[in-house]
């Protein structure tokens, strides 16, 4: 009997931590999608993953919904030219993911070439089984 819930412990274990892993991995896999979206300006894409209340933060101090993000980056105002994302931590709780890293990259931001260098926190939210951004704050890094 010991042996049996035993068993069905370590059964239960590994599954909880298969299920955390692959959301990780989930997650991780829907920033890529976000960091090649930006520096390719794809508004479908773009669209597909991020939530319909939007809080987009720059390091700026501005903030935009979902619509003025997208545009930004469709129209060219706002252009990743490059963008590498390091130290990447996701930490899920339930259907909700935050992810932290380190974005370094080349923009040109109203026709101005510029480095940055920024903290960025994610706020992910698994909606229908996918991974969607709604809300993301920057802050540069001194």
């Amino acid at each position: 009997m010991k042996q049996n819930l035993l068993f069905f412990a370590l059964l239960f274990a590994t599954n909880v931590l298969f299920a955390q892993t692959k959301d990780e991995a989930d997650v991780a896999r829907a920033v890529e999608t976000l960091r090649q979206a930006m520096i390719d300006a794809d508004s479908a894409v773009l669209d597909r993953i991020t939530m319909p209340g939007l809080s987009y933060g720059h390091s700026s101090g501005k903030i935009e919904d979902k619509a003025a993000y997208i545009s930004a980056l469709a129209s060219g105002r706002s252009d990743f030219k490059s963008m590498n994302l390091d130290n990447q931590q996701i930490t899920i709780a339930n259907n909700t993911a935050l992810v932290r890293h380190l974005l370094t990259g080349q923009t040109v931001d109203g026709g101005k070439p510029g480095d940055v260098k920024l903290h960025v926190l994610l706020v992910w939210v698994k909606d229908k089984k996918q991974w969607k951004l709604l809300a993301r704050q920057a802050v540069k890094v001194q």
